[in-house]
C-alpha cells in the first residue's frame, strides 16, 4: 500500500518570519557581513516592504544574494555552528496552526517532509527540531576542503519543488493523491497542484491569484490566515482581493 505524506515549506509556513533574517543577523553580529552591508544594501529592501512599498521577496533575495558572496571560502562548520545557534533560540518562533498540522500528520503515521529554499544547514536543523522524517533545502556548494563556493542549488522556485517532491514520492512510495502540502508563496504552487490536499497559509497576493485563476486547484485548496491568536480559514471560491 502506497504511504502518506506532508510536504512543508519552512519560510513563513511553519515559521513566522524567513530563517536566512535570523542567520544574516548572528553573520552581522559575528562580523561575518558588515554593518555597511545591512544599511545600505538590506534596511532599504526591508524598510520598502515595511512600508508595503516593496515586495518581501526582493528583501529576502538581497539577504540571499549577500549570504553566498559573503560564505564564499568560509567554512561550513561556522555555518552550521550558527544554524543550530538560530534554530535553539528562534526555532520555536512558529505558527500555532502550523505546529499543530505536523503533530498530527505525525500522530497518523504519515510521513513528514520539509521543502524548502532556505539554505540547508538551517533547514537541517530546523527538521530534526521538528522530527522531520527527510528534507530539501537550496544547497550551498561546499569544495573537498568544506569550504563554500559560492555556487547554489536553489530550492525556493516552483519547478525546483516539483522536481523534489516527484522524486520524494518515487523514494518513499507515496500517493500524491492522498498526501498534504504546506506552503505560503508561488514557489510552493506546484506542491498544491501536485498534491490532493494542499493549504495555503497566510498566501502572497501572487499565490492567491495564481490558486483563484486554477479551477482544479481551487476546488480542493484550503487557505488559512493566522493573526495573533485568532486562526481563519477562508473559503477560497469567495475570494476578494482588495488591492
Amino acid at each position: 500500500m502506497k504511504k502518506i505524506a506532508a510536504f512543508f515549506d519552512i519560510d513563513g509556513t511553519i515559521y513566522r518570519e524567513g530563517l536566512i533574517t535570523e542567520v544574516f543577523k548572528k553573520m552581522v553580529t559575528h562580523e561575518i557581513i558588515s554593518n555597511d552591508r545591512w544599511s545600505d544594501e538590506v534596511r532599504p529592501a526591508f524598510n520598502a516592504w515595511d512600508r508595503r512599498q516593496g515586495d518581501y521577496d526582493d528583501y529576502l533575495q538581497k539577504m540571499v544574494g549577500i549570504f553566498r558572496e559573503t560564505t564564499k571560502g568560509i567554512s561550513s562548520e561556522h555555518i552550521d555552528f550558527i544554524a543550530r545557534k538560530v534554530i535553539e533560540q528562534k526555532g520555536e518562533r512558529v505558527y500555532l496552526f502550523s505546529r499543530n498540522e505536523i503533530e498530527k500528520h505525525q500522530a497518523a503515521g504519515h510521513k513528514v517532509i520539509a521543502i524548502s529554499g532556505s539554505p540547508d544547514a538551517l533547514v537541517k536543523e530546523m527538521a530534526a527540531k521538528y522530527h522531520f522524517d527527510d528534507w530539501r533545502a537550496s544547497l550551498y556548494e561546499t569544495d573537498e576542503y568544506g569550504l563554500y563556493t559560492g555556487k547554489v542549488v536553489p530550492m525556493w522556485d516552483s519547478v525546483s519543488k516539483k522536481k523534489a517532491l516527484l522524486e520524494l514520492a518515487e523514494i518513499y512510495d507515496l500517493d500524491l493523491e492522498n498526501c498534504y502540502s504546506y506552503g505560503d508563496t508561488n514557489g510552493d504552487l506546484t506542491m498544491f497542484q501536485n498534491t490532493g490536499h494542499p493549504t495555503a497559509i497566510n498566501p502572497t497576493r501572487e499565490l492567491l491569484r495564481n490558486i483563484t485563476a486554477d479551477p482544479e486547484l481551487l476546488e480542493k485548496i484550503r487557505i488559512i490566515v493566522e493573526r495573533k491568536d485568532v486562526i481563519y480559514q477562508i473559503d477560497p471560491k469567495k475570494l476578494n482581493i482588495i488591492e
